[in-house]
């Protein structure tokens, strides 16, 4: 499934009440028009949403850019994370890490044999 950006779907709606706005316009009683007070009210409200939906794809961004920042920061050092035995006991695993990976947006550290999310580690030392 397509998943449409923020910015994109503000904007169709936006098209879309204005599509609206004019079959309205062209197709109402003469005796009885739209408020324009109503009208302004309504258009407003899309400009705050699409501005809205822009923040919040700049926060996500931003949040990007400060993971990545974090995990590269990681390289180099001893992080602590838990593995799951043969057994499907829990275990406390430690070593340093050697690089970091990203795959569909995540970053994963590589530790010896083990891809760990940021997430997932516990303790992290020089």
């Amino acid at each position: 499934m397509e998943q449409l950006s923020p910015t994109a779907t503000a904007s169709s709606a936006q098209m879309d009440y204005m599509k609206l706005l004019v079959t309205q316009l062209q197709n109402q009683n003469p005796l009885e028009p739209l408020d324009n007070n109503e009208m302004a009210s309504q258009l407003a409200q899309f400009s705050q949403l699409q501005q809205l939906e822009s923040m919040n794809s700049n926060f996500a961004e931003v949040l990007a850019v400060a993971n990545s920042t974090y995990a590269n920061s990681l390289i180099g050092k001893q992080v602590s994370f838990i593995t799951e035995t043969e057994t499907g006991a829990k275990d406390i695993t430690s070593g340093v890490v050697e690089q970091v990976y990203k795959e569909d947006g995540e970053n994963l550290l590589v530790v010896g044999s083990y891809m760990v999310g940021i997430e997932e580690v516990m303790s992290v030392k020089n």
